[in-house]
């Protein structure tokens, strides 16, 4: 029996098990018990203080550890979550993050205090390549490798990944994912391998032996090999409506049969870490469900290794708070993250509840010996400083061309075709193209989330050096054949082409804000579909390549193209498509399409949920679906373009949560009227700064800070006129949560706008200084409150004509020094605010 043989049958043990409660199969490790190791371990364990030993379990993350930290408290692990990096420096190459590790393991292995030394783990999100290091080879996400069926590959690029986070001396990756999404408007849809349990457990393997090495070879943990982790445990794709974080709200059999497939697998391959979900199941966190962690994941799967917080997830169990969780860790949890600056106050909370047996000596202990156990058999305690490792500061493998090469296979082999009229693909590259559409020539969004930034926003092409974008690999393989290519913005030309290729599609995202109520593509926003039919309008023929991270109803683009690709979020190697794209100089086409979609298409906008073991699965591609060269076209009819009919109003009007929602976007305006519109985790002009924060979850909240250099305002802008008349005339609030860190030392005002000199404001001066320092409060101040714009020159535009012409509608100024932080931002029809303005 072949390996992937094995793994589907680990899995159908999974779903004929009996329903009893404790009918979860036991995983099947190839790791036995080692009494030489469990000794070593013991003896240290019991050398250890219980000060010690809560370090073990905190993991603070790079922002607010320092190597003193680590001495003095023991730290056992750290992080560096999307977008952080030593310094700050995005650009920092691979011996700036090893002199980092270097800091941070002299620190962990310093005994001259009497302390044992206990090697520290570096542990980061490489979830498609080394997201966080400047010029790292960034892999298509898991939606595209899903589409390949190829778990070999899958295994190239754990093991390349692996070397890239080798050299710069970190040692954990939380990967891989193995969700097994089944609502696609969750924002990490493009996350999950597959809408179907055993591709994900076939992948599940072969990424952690990637990672890892091979369980009980020469190549375990060997040079270049990492910790892996499989997450997030366990039903985070099954959440209500795909919200991400949400509650799962399915029967165990379900849990059991579809959403732990990844883990049976991956701890068959020898995973040493799973980390823990942030979604509920039937109510329950999981960060604080010991049934599931403890019981079922250690006890009845036999998992020996540790089990991992999420960012900050011990604080949404209930009766706990970032800084106090003993529910948590007996639970289950044997490392908190704790991301934040106020990991110490968890650290002298922990020690006191282990001291006063709140958190029992034994559950102390078995955290710990867990934590051990994954140290020792990783190899941290032998391969000494991180500088001193094999690979480690190896600049030129980071973004190795062997490592590109893998990528670019990976893109070839993960485009799926869903229709292809008078078999147009593949191109001739002796023809006239014309590329155009927002995609073309963006890395940043061909990359998608978890690139350089956690959300994947605010990056240009010269961000991701040695990288190639989808129109320059077109450009080299029509250039080398003797063609002519022409990129256009707008898609106007100089001579008419023989076929024009649109690159359009989804703007990156990540976790929480790539949340999405419908599957509509853009929500009905028409800039690409007009592009499509411009082209189509002029008789030239139109390829359509769609960059998303999940199945969308468009049926009017599928129907205004001629062909539709779906490319989905390639990485840096976009060459790649090119090579699907065209036939060789020769006619001979090297690289036939070969992608399988391992997600079902919507067919309607209605299919808000649609898998393949769905009662009533009607389609409009079935999982598995994908045309190959010369395969005859299903599309040969018009698909209904029938639109959701969009609400007039409605009672409450979201503008910000945890992000601007479109089609709303944070813009800065300095005291010189400069102006920057927000597209990654800062902004700043000469008076005011904006940069992301955690309010109730990672960067869900914005803090403001005025330098009192002059006149700055943030604002939720459009570029756009939006109509909110009907919430003026229905006596609607504008609602929002702010945080005073500093008071205003001059005016603030609150504010809503319509243009240039079209402005209007309220007080809240008064308001902003009584409620400083005292925590995030609730702010709503009626639409009537808001006097006629633009008086102040003459312009005056009355209420409600103010509410019809809407481009900004909130925003907040002052000329002073004030620093504050605002989140969940909205119009609410059914909330009541003091009319006379005089409370907020």
């Amino acid at each position: 029996m072949n390996r992937t043989s094995l793994l589907l049958s680990l899995v159908a043990l999974a779903a004929t098990a009996s329903q009893a409660a404790d009918s979860w199969p036991k995983a099947q490790s190839p790791l036995k018990a080692d009494p030489a190791l469990e000794q070593k371990i013991n003896q240290l364990l019991g050398k250890m203080t219980a000060e010690e030993k809560v370090g073990q379990l905190i993991q603070p993350e790079i922002k607010h550890l320092t190597p003193a930290d680590v001495r003095k408290f023991h730290i056992g692990s750290v992080l560096n979550g999307g977008g952080s990096v030593p310094q700050g420096i995005k650009q920092h190459q691979a011996s700036d993050w090893v002199k980092m590790a270097d800091a941070y393991y002299q620190a962990s292995m310093d005994a001259s205090d009497g302390f044992a030394a206990i090697p520290i783990a570096w542990g980061t999100d490489a979830v498609h390549g080394v997201g966080n290091l400047y010029g790292a080879t960034l892999y298509p996400h898991n939606i595209a490798l899903g589409a390949t069926r190829n778990p070999e590959l899958i295994r190239k690029i754990g093991a390349a990944t692996a070397a890239e986070l080798a050299a710069t001396g970190l040692d954990w990756n939380f990967a891989p994912t193995v969700a097994v999404a089944q609502d696609d408007r969750w924002g990490r849809t493009y996350e999950s391998y597959a809408e179907q349990p055993e591709l994900v457990a076939s992948y599940a393997a072969a990424l952690v032996e990637g990672l890892q090495g091979k369980a009980n070879s020469t190549g375990w943990f060997g040079a270049g090999q990492v910790i892996s982790t499989a997450k997030h445990f366990i039903g985070d794709g099954a959440t209500l409506d795909g919200i991400d974080r949400g509650d799962a709200v399915i029967d165990e059999q379900q849990l059991r049969e579809r959403h732990a497939a990844g883990y049976y697998s991956a701890i068959a391959a020898g995973v040493q870490s799973i980390m823990a979900s942030f979604n509920s199941w039937q109510g329950e966190r999981l960060h604080g469900h010991r049934y599931l962690l403890t019981e079922v994941l250690k006890n009845q799967m036999g998992f020996d290794g540790l089990v991992i917080g999420d960012w900050d997830g011990h604080s949404f169990v209930s009766g706990c708070s970032p800084v106090s969780c003993p529910a948590s860790i007996n639970a289950g949890v044997d490392i908190l993250m704790a991301p934040n600056a106020n990991w110490k106050e968890l650290y002298a909370n922990t020690l006191a509840q282990v001291k006063s047996g709140e958190i029992p000596a034994a559950r102390l202990d078995d955290a710990v010996r867990r934590i051990l156990r994954v140290k020792f058999r990783s190899g941290l305690f032998n391969k000494g400083l991180p500088s001193s490792r094999a690979l480690a500061g190896q600049q030129q493998l980071i973004g190795s061309a062997e490592h590109r090469a893998v990528a670019r296979q990976a893109v070839r082999e993960s485009l799926v075709l869903l229709k292809n009229q008078q078999q147009l693909l593949p191109l001739a590259p002796q023809a006239k193209i014309l590329v155009t559409g927002d995609g073309a020539d963006n890395i940043g969004k061909q990359t998608a989330g978890w690139s350089l930034s956690w959300q994947g926003t605010g990056n240009s092409n010269s961000d991701f050096p040695g990288a190639t974008s989808i129109y320059q690999g077109m450009a080299a393989a029509v250039t080398a054949a003797g063609g002519q290519i022409e990129l256009s913005k707008d898609a106007s030309f100089k001579q008419k082409p023989d076929v024009a290729v649109v690159v359009f599609g989804e703007e990156p995202y990540a976790e929480m804000q790539g949340d999405t109520q419908n599957l509509l593509y853009k929500n009905g926003d028409d800039t690409d579909l007009k592009l499509l039919k411009q082209l189509k309008a002029q008789g030239i023929p139109v390829v359509a390549l769609f960059i998303t991270g999940r199945p969308l109803w468009l049926n009017r683009e599928l129907n205004a193209a001629d062909v539709f690709m779906v490319v989905w979020q390639p990485g840096t190697e976009g060459a790649g498509v090119a090579d699907v794209l065209f036939k060789a100089k020769d006619g001979s086409v090297p690289y036939p399409v070969k992608g399988k979609l391992s997600f079902s298409w919507p067919a309607t906008v209605e299919q808000l949920v649609l898998n393949k073991a769905d009662a009533n699965y009607q389609p409009l591609f079935a999982y598995g679906y994908g045309l190959s060269y010369g395969e005859q076209d299903k599309l040969s009819k018009a698909l209904p373009e029938v639109m959701p009919k969009a609400k007039v109003s409605q009672d409450q009007l979201a503008l910000f949560k945890r992000r601007p929602l479109a089609p709303w976007q944070v813009q800065v305006i300095g005291s010189e009227n400069n102006r920057a519109l927000m597209t990654g985790q800062s902004i700043s002009v000469d008076s005011i700064s904006v940069k992301a924060v955690d309010y109730q979850v990672q960067e869900d909240a914005r803090e403001v800070s005025w330098n009192g250099k002059g006149l700055g305002a943030v604002m939720l802008a459009s570029q756009n006129r939006q109509d909110l008349s009907a919430y003026w005339r229905d006596g609607a609030v504008l609602k929002f949560k702010l945080n005073v860190s500093a008071a205003p030392t001059a005016a603030a005002f609150v504010a809503i706008g319509c243009g240039p000199s079209c402005l209007s404001k309220v007080d809240i001066t008064a308001e902003l200084k009584q409620r400083a320092g005292k925590g995030w409060q609730d702010f709503a101040v009626a639409l009537n409150c808001f006097p006629d714009a633009g008086s102040d020159f003459g312009l005056a535009q009355p209420p409600e004509a103010l509410f019809k012409l809407v481009l900004e509608p909130f925003g907040l100024q002052s000329s002073g020094s004030l620093k504050l932080s605002f989140a969940d931002v909205e119009l609410s029809k059914t909330h009541k605010a003091d009319k006379n303005c005089a409370a907020l």
